[in-house]
């Protein structure tokens, strides 16, 4: 793997772009987008969707890229060198976030290999009941543990290799190939009968979606797990940055690319689905149902049914395969680069993290209820819900630390770099102070207030339970954080003082001297701007 400095790096541009871009776009890209802008107001969603891209994603890819530059440290470290250690627990949240995130991640890539193998050996035809075949996969344990094995099998491999060798080789294969897979089912989508139905259903805009506050939660949270804002994601891959990366031109790489490739995937879901539907209503509905059940029963159906239907089939489900990869292994990296920084081994720490992952994702993988005779995968539903809203919090946590140290002063120094094509102006620092705070207090007070009164049998992820369940959830790992506070702090001291001594020996032996390092020093804060 490339080395500067005694430390991986990324060997271009290119590759910490499509890393990132890699983390960004995944299977929510495919199977959510097109499913909450059907639910959501059509184009009044994606306006919405556009307006959090600008005004949270990419701000706070941003930000993130900018501490993990600076600090060279992940999430945790570099919240203790931003904030102190009396902060460093919120560094702690960012990081356990994104490994629940990771938790039923691996399990749902598990499902696309599946598929991918189903449809690759000809499972899909016209005479398959989608509905059996996915209601007897899922309820099967052994065999959705089975294809979590596969799915973290391939993320260790990759991630075992490093920066250079695995997650920026990986990507660049992956990430074309991706963006290849799904721009050829738009372009075939569209051929088809009746696809501009689903045009028109995807970019007319029914604005009364503007005034639920849902609406706006959901296109929040899309916009931050479209994008991993708040995952950690910018500050781990930042710390394999060069020197040299302009910071600005990378973030909105990242943003538009994840958007443009989830618009992509919008439209030949939903144009296939209009296309392939015996009626209208039956499309609306297909759609409505979202995740799952769009995915692998009613598109699966569609593929069957259609002409050429054998090879779009396998074609789209290695297009999520692909797209589920690229962001687990970015949630593996996250996790493993803290512990890395705790003086772990890559190799150590990439095991542990595919061991806890695969067994905190049990539950995820074999808790399935079965109500009216439809398979429910509740408790990774659930999951979803907590983790992904639980982004916003993480994201609030970044704010926060840049108004501590400054929010002016920050850009100044963290961003703006002499080596920075694109500068950024004030209008950051507007967003980051006000923009952040009132988005995330307005919207998840008005979320938590629709959510509470409108009562839902789904109560795993909708109604009183799912809000008592989120808070609780939220609760536990923050006290655990909070708990772990300082004694983290103090074995982060240790490592840093002891790779400071063999810096030390080092230079000595060569007849050097050692000059303080941006690495081991304690960011001042100075007179906040």
């Amino acid at each position: 793997m490339e080395k500067k400095g005694g430390k991986e790096q990324f060997s271009s541009r290119w590759g910490l772009v499509l890393a990132a871009l890699g983390a960004a776009v995944g299977t929510g890209n495919i199977w959510r987008f097109p499913k909450e802008v059907a639910s959501n107001g059509g184009s009044a969603f994606i306006l919405i969707y556009i307006l959090f891209l600008f005004s949270w994603s990419i701000p706070l890819l941003i930000a993130e890229f900018a501490i993990g530059k600076k600090t060279r440290m992940g999430t945790i470290g570099a919240f203790k060198k931003i904030l102190g250690k009396k902060y460093l627990w919120m560094g702690v949240w960012m990081m356990l976030v994104s490994a629940a995130i990771n938790f039923y991640y691996a399990v749902v890539m598990g499902w696309t290999v599946r598929y991918f193998w189903v449809a690759l050996s000809g499972g899909i035809t016209s005479e398959v009941d989608t509905f059996q075949l996915w209601d007897s996969f899922i309820s099967s344990w052994h065999l959705v543990i089975f294809f979590q094995v596969i799915s973290l099998a391939a993320g260790l491999l990759i991630v075992y290799y490093g920066v250079a060798k695995g997650i920026e080789k990986a990507t660049k294969f992956m990430i074309p190939a991706l963006f290849l897979l799904l721009v050829g089912a738009m372009l075939w989508s569209l051929t088809l009968p009746r696809a501009y139905q689903g045009l028109r259903f995807m970019f007319w805009a029914d604005w009364s979606a503007l005034g639920s506050g849902e609406t706006w939660i959901r296109a929040l949270a899309q916009s931050a797990w479209s994008c991993s804002a708040g995952m950690g994601m910018g500050i781990t891959y930042a710390v394999y940055m060069s020197k040299k990366e302009d910071i600005a031109l990378n973030s909105f790489l990242t943003g538009f690319g994840d958007s443009a490739i989830a618009l992509v995937a919008g439209i030949a879901v939903i144009c296939t689905v209009f296309a392939s539907a015996n009626s209208y209503e039956a499309a609306e509905g297909y759609l409505a149902e979202g995740g799952t059940a769009l995915t692998f029963i009613y598109l699966t159906n569609l593929f069957a049914k259609m002409p050429l239907g054998w090879l779009i089939a396998p074609m789209f489900f290695l297009a999520m395969a692909f797209a589920a990869l690229t962001s687990l292994i970015s949630g593996m990296e996250i996790s493993a680069r803290n512990l890395i920084d705790f003086g772990w081994t890559r190799k150590k720490s990439v095991i542990v993290v595919t061991v806890v992952t695969f067994l905190l994702g049990i539950p995820s993988a074999v808790i399935v209820l079965h109500l009216n005779g439809a398979p429910v995968t509740a408790f990774l539903d659930n999951q979803d819900l907590v983790w992904g809203i639980g982004l916003i919090v993480s994201g609030f946590f970044v704010a926060f630390a840049i108004w501590k140290y400054g929010t002016s002063r920050f850009r100044r120094e963290f961003i703006n770099t002499k080596w920075n094509d694109l500068k950024i102006g004030k209008w950051w620092d507007i967003i980051i102070k006000y923009f952040f705070p009132v988005q995330l207090i307005a919207l998840f007070g008005w979320y938590l207030y629709q959510t509470w009164s409108s009562p839902s049998k789904e109560w795993w992820h909708k109604g009183h339970w799912a809000v008592i369940v989120l808070l609780l959830e939220w609760a536990a790992v923050m006290v655990i954080a909070i708990l772990l506070n300082r004694k983290l702090g103090n074995r982060l001291d240790e490592v840093e003082a002891e790779k400071r001594r063999a810096d030390e020996e080092e230079a000595a032996q060569a007849g050097q001297i050692v000059e303080p390092l941006q690495t081991y020093e304690i960011i001042d804060f100075g007179e906040k701007g």
